[in-house]
């Protein structure tokens, strides 16, 4: 067992000039470039008193994140379950770390900073636009403070953006099922199509209920 720093670089070798320089204080034009074509990031935040790490998905079209310079990204907080499990943690450990993807990339984008959580008028409209005339509740401002392009080699290897990738329809039961199996029916008592229309409801306040795709899981009832 690994117990040590010591131990553990005793199996690696040490990392190579390139990679230790690749880290910048501040965001490039192209990691720029980078988050302006990136429909998809993951949020990593901890809580405190012990508390687990949490990772976030987090979507929108290309563009979604707004860099406002080379210091300051804008991430609007969307609809989701409520339970506000990131959130809850930047409010108690300001620290986040995002990942950037961006489809048909091999290469990600990681961003480390701190993070603050803003709900004045001069953020949240700044996400206003003709297709989603509804603000967020709040945005979150992130002060940068390292960044740096992720080799490709994980994604390379998995191949998520490759054609056969992608699980056949009917691969998994719907969500819906999956639901119901661990919590039972008198708690999950939507159908699937209903689960649909309650998504398509609320991507309809954000201009993006034409991006809810057909179920491709199995149905229930």
């Amino acid at each position: 067992m690994i117990d040590s720093l010591a131990a553990l670089r005793r199996l690696y070798p040490q990392a190579s000039a390139r990679s230790r320089a690749k880290q910048r204080d501040g965001l490039d034009e192209t990691m720029r470039r980078f988050i302006a074509h990136a429909p998809l990031c993951v949020l990593a935040s901890a809580g405190q008193d012990g508390a687990l790490p949490d990772a976030s998905p987090r979507g929108g079209l290309p563009g979604f994140v707004q860099a406002l310079d080379a210091h300051t990204l804008l991430i609007p907080d969307a609809t989701g379950n409520n339970r506000l499990d990131t959130l809850e943690n930047l409010v108690l450990d300001p620290r986040l770390g995002v990942l950037f993807l961006v489809p048909g990339v091999h290469e990600v984008l990681r961003v480390n900073g701190m993070a603050r959580l803003r709900d004045e008028p001069e953020f949240t409209a700044r996400f206003v636009t003709a297709t989603a005339p509804k603000p967020p509740r709040l945005v979150i401002e992130l002060a940068v403070r390292e960044a740096y392009l992720h080799c490709p080699k994980a994604l390379m290897r998995a191949q998520p953006w490759a054609a056969q990738a992608r699980v056949a329809p009917g691969t998994f039961p719907s969500m819906n099922a999956m639901l119901r199996a661990q919590l039972g029916s008198a708690i999950v008592t939507e159908s699937d199509a209903e689960a649909l229309a309650r998504y398509r409801a609320q991507l309809a306040d954000e201009g993006l209920a034409h991006h809810v795709p057909e179920p491709t899981g199995s149905p229930s009832a």
